[in-house]
């Protein structure tokens, strides 16, 4: 099937990011990327490892994109780092926050070390590690299927709370 891909470079939205933190109030810019983000079937999200944890403007992203955008999105999580051991940082920063989220978290996710990258990282593994984060990742795609759009979901979203509060 067709797959569209957009990427999102957060450095560029720096300014917007931090403007819609200090006002409560996005730009048109960052709206769009928002809706993009919304109207998408799922994300990979990479961040470079700043002090064992995710980039500062990353974490201010998520903040400020409206609160249940990734309800139920399929989500892959990625991070650079100088060493392998900066590696938890999947599992103990990114996971817990797009779990929070509600985000569906792929089961695999991807670290890639400095080492991983150039001459001396040909047999790293991280051709063989992503390989695999993609099949997981498409396995879950496949699973949810394409995210309902808003009135869709409004619709199932109140036979759900018939459902639940019907009395047999």
């Amino acid at each position: 099937g067709q797959v569209d891909i957009e990427v999102i470079e957060l450095r560029h939205l720096d300014r917007a990011i931090t403007d819609a933190m200090l006002t409560g109030f996005a730009s048109p810019e960052l709206e769009e990327v928002f809706d993009a983000v919304a109207g998408s079937d799922g994300v990979i999200a990479v961040t470079p490892t700043f002090n064992a944890t995710f980039s500062g403007l990353f974490k201010s992203f998520f903040d400020v994109l409206p609160e249940q955008t990734l309800d139920g999105t399929p989500v892959l999580i990625a991070a650079t780092g100088g060493t392998q051991r900066h590696s938890l940082v999947l599992d103990h920063a990114l996971r817990p926050m797009f779990c929070y989220l509600h985000a569906l978290v792929s089961p695999t996710g991807v670290f890639a070390a400095t080492a991983d990258f150039g001459a001396d990282g040909s047999g790293s593994g991280l051709p063989e590690r992503i390989a695999k984060a993609a099949r997981d990742f498409a396995r879950l795609l496949r699973a949810s299927g394409p995210r309902p759009h808003r009135d869709q979901f409004n619709d199932e979203l109140t036979e759900i709370q018939g459902l639940l509060t019907s009395t047999h």
